[in-house]
C-alpha cells in the first residue's frame, strides 16, 4: 500500500471531494460525545431520606423521625436511617415531644424499609430513583365464537404487570458505579472485534452498522425494566460506540489526503467528539426524565443515514480485497469533484496483484526482550493512569457543588484549547518532558483540591478543570509518544496493549469516584497519587522528537536507566524532519488507536 499515495497524488492534497469527507466523517464523531457520558445525569443521585408512610404522627415527630449526622461540619438529615418507626409511633402515640420529652440519641434507628424520598430539584427521574409500580388489569371480553347458533363466549384478557423498585442508594450504592463500568468494559470488547471486523467486512459497512447498533442500544436502555437490563444494555451501547469511533477513525485516516490526514487524526476527530460532549448538558438540561433523555439521544442516529450515500469505502481496503475496479471508481469520483482528470490507469499492476507477506509478531515477541518489557510496562502505568483521571474527572462532575449541567459543559469546554494546544507543542517539544509536564499538573491539582475549604466552590471548581486540561492533554499526548517508541513491527501489538491498559483504567475509574461516598478527598488522593508516579515513570522512556520511526526490533531505542545491558545503537537522527513520516506511518496503525 506504499504506492497509494503516490498512485493518487493528481487528486491533490484539498479540494472539495476531501473537505466534504472530512467534515461527513466529523459529524459521526458528534454521537459518540453525547452518547458517551450520559451517565453522569443518569446516573446521579439526588439528596434523599427515608420515605415515612402515611401512618399517626404528629407534625414534630415527622420531622425528627430522620436522624440528622455531621457531614463536613453541616448537619444533614440520614440517607440510609430512620428511628424505628414502630417506637416513635407509639411515643407519638403517648403525646411525647421529641427532643424535650424524649432523648433522640437513645432511640433504635432502622432501615428505609418503605423506601425514599428524593429531591426533584435537579432531576425528574432516573436510574436511581426508578420506581415503576404496574398492576394487574383483567378486562372482561365477549366474543361470539360461533356466529351460526349465537353462542356468546366470555374471557378474561389479563394484562400482568411487575412492581420494580430500583433505589440505587445506600446498600445498593455500588450498583451505579457498577453500571458505570459496564460501558467501558462495552469499550474493551468493541476495541477487540472492531478492527477485525473492518478489516473483513470494510470500514463504512462497519461504521454505519455501529450507528445503528448504538441507536437501538440506547433505545433499549430508555425502555430497561431492571437494573440488570440497564447494564447489559450499557455494555452494547459501550462496544458499539468504541466501534463506531475506530472505524470511522480509520476510514477518515486512508480516504483523506497526506495534509487533510493530519488535520483528521490530530484535531478534526477530538474537536468534534467535544461538540457532541459539550451538547450533552444542554439536552439533559431540557430533558430530566431518563428515559425520555435516552430515547432522545436514541434518535439522532437517525439523521445519519443519508450520509450512506455520500461517505465513501475505503480504497485501500478495497484493493487489499482485491477489488482494485471498485476502487478506482472511488478514486475517479473524486477526481471529478475535484475537477482533477484521472489517469487511464490508476493503480499499478504490483497493487492488482495483491499484497506482500510480512512476518507477524505477537506479544511473546515483546517479552523476549527486557528493554521492550520495560517499556511496555512503563506505557502501560502510563495509560491507565491518564485514563483513570481522565474518566475518573468526567464522571466527577454531577459530585461537583454548583449546577451539574454547567459543571459538564465546563468540562467539556476545558478538552477545546487542550487538543489545540497540544497539537501545537507537539510539533517542537520534547515529548517526556511535555507529557510529565501536564501529568504534574493533573496530579499536583488533585492533590491540592482536597485542601480548598467548602466555602470556595469557585476556586474548587477551576482546579478541577484545570486538572481536567492536563489529563486531556497528556491524553493526547501518550498517543502520538507510544506510537513513536514502538518500532513498526511492534507497534499494532505495543499500542493494543497499552488499549488495553486504558480500559481498565476506565473500568477502574467509577469505583475510584465511589470512594468518595466514604471520604470526598479518597479519590483525588488515589488519582493525584497514581498521576505523579506516572510522571516519574514517564522519565524513563526514550525522548523520540526529531527521531525516525524505528522499523525493526534493533532500531528501538533503549529506556533510560531502568533495563541493564549493552546499549543499542540509536537509531539516526534527521534533524528534525520527523514529523511528516510520524503521520504517515501511524495512519496504519489506526485501529488500535481508540479512546
Amino acid at each position: 500500500m506504499g504506492d497509494y499515495d503516490e498512485d493518487t497524488a493528481f487528486l491533490g492534497e484539498t479540494g472539495p471531494y476531501f473537505w466534504t469527507t472530512f467534515f461527513l466523517l466529523n459529524t459521526v464523531f458528534v454521537s459518540t460525545g453525547f452518547n458517551g457520558l450520559y451517565i453522569v445525569f443518569v446516573g446521579a443521585a439526588p439528596k434523599h431520606h427515608c420515605l415515612i408512610p402515611d401512618v399517626n404522627l404528629t407534625e414534630e415527630w415527622r420531622d425528627a423521625i430522620v436522624p440528622f449526622r455531621i457531614v463536613d461540619g453541616e448537619a444533614v438529615q440520614s440517607q440510609c436511617s430512620r428511628y424505628k418507626l414502630d417506637v416513635v409511633r407509639n411515643l407519638s402515640a403517648e403525646g411525647y415531644i421529641p427532643g424535650r420529652d424524649v432523648n433522640l440519641t437513645n432511640l433504635e434507628e432502622e432501615g428505609c424499609l418503605d423506601g425514599w424520598n428524593y429531591s426533584r430539584d435537579i432531576y425528574q427521574s432516573n436510574i436511581v430513583t426508578e420506581v415503576r409500580i404496574n398492576v394487574h388489569m383483567c378486562v372482561l371480553h365477549k366474543v361470539r365464537v360461533m356466529k351460526v347458533f349465537s353462542f356468546p363466549f366470555s374471557f378474561c384478557l389479563c394484562h400482568f404487570y411487575f412492581f420494580s423498585q430500583w433505589d440505587l442508594v445506600c446498600d445498593n450504592k455500588w450498583k451505579v458505579p457498577f453500571a458505570s463500568s459496564t460501558l467501558f468494559v462495552g469499550y474493551l470488547v468493541g476495541s477487540l472485534i472492531s478492527g477485525q471486523l473492518s478489516d473483513r467486512f470494510g470500514r463504512k459497512k462497519v461504521v454505519f452498522i455501529s450507528l445503528a447498533a448504538q441507536c437501538v442500544a440506547v433505545l433499549l436502555q430508555s425502555f430497561s425494566h431492571s437494573w440488570r437490563m440497564f447494564c447489559i444494555m450499557f455494555l452494547f451501547v459501550g462496544a458499539s460506540q468504541i466501534s463506531l469511533y475506530i472505524s470511522a477513525f480509520v476510514l477518515g485516516t486512508e480516504v483523506l489526503s497526506k495534509t487533510m490526514r493530519v488535520l483528521f487524526t490530530t484535531l478534526g476527530a477530538f474537536l468534534f467528539y467535544c461538540i457532541g460532549y459539550m451538547t450533552l448538558p444542554w439536552i439533559a438540561y431540557g430533558i430530566r426524565e431518563w428515559r425520555t433523555l435516552l430515547a432522545v439521544l436514541s434518535t439522532t442516529s437517525v439523521v445519519y443515514i443519508p450520509l450512506w450515500w455520500f461517505i465513501p469505502e475505503s480504497p485501500r481496503w478495497l484493493i487489499t480485497q482485491g477489488r482494485v475496479e471498485e476502487a478506482e471508481a472511488i478514486v475517479r469520483d473524486a477526481a471529478r469533484k475535484n475537477k482533477v482528470e484521472a489517469p487511464s490507469v490508476i493503480f499499478k499492476q504490483s497493487q492488482r496483484q495483491g499484497m506482500p507477506q510480512f512476518k507477524t509478531y505477537t506479544m511473546l515477541d515483546i517479552l523476549k526482550s527486557k528493554n521492550i518489557r520495560c517499556i511496555t510496562l512503563m506505557c502501560l502505568l502510563l495509560w491507565m493512569a491518564i485514563n483513570m483521571g481522565y474518566f475518573g474527572l468526567s464522571l466527577n462532575t454531577s459530585n461537583l457543588s454548583g449546577d451539574p449541567f454547567m459543571n459538564c459543559f465546563l468540562s467539556a469546554t476545558t478538552e477545546v484549547p487542550a487538543y489545540v494546544v497540544s497539537t501545537w507543542l507537539l510539533k517542537k517539544c520534547p515529548r517526556r518532558a511535555l507529557l510529565s509536564s501536564f501529568l504534574v499538573i493533573g496530579g499536583g491539582v488533585l492533590l491540592l483540591i482536597q485542601f480548598i475549604p467548602d466555602t470556595l466552590h469557585s476556586v474548587a471548581l477551576a482546579l478541577e478543570m484545570t486538572g481536567k486540561f492536563g489529563f486531556t492533554m497528556a491524553f493526547s499526548i501518550v498517543y502520538i509518544y507510544t506510537a513513536e517508541i514502538y518500532p513498526t513491527v511492534l507497534r499494532n501489538v505495543g499500542m493494543g496493549m497499552c488499549s488495553s491498559a486504558a480500559r481498565i483504567g476506565s473500568i477502574t475509574a467509577p469505583y475510584v469516584i465511589y470512594l468518595g461516598t466514604y471520604n470526598k478527598v479518597l479519590p483525588y488522593i488515589l488519582m493525584g497519587s497514581l498521576t505523579i508516579a506516572a510522571s516519574v515513570v514517564n522519565f524513563f522512556l526514550p525522548e523520540t522528537l526529531n527521531k525516525d520511526l524505528p522499523e525493526t526490533v534493533e532500531q528501538m531505542q533503549e529506556c533510560q536507566g531502568l533495563c541493564n545491558g549493552p546499549k543499542k545503537k540509536k537509531y539516526v537522527e534527521n534533524g528534525g524532519t520527523s514529523n511528516a513520516p510520524l503521520q504517515h506511518e501511524v495512519k496504519s496503525d489506526v485501529p488500535t488507536l481508540n479512546v
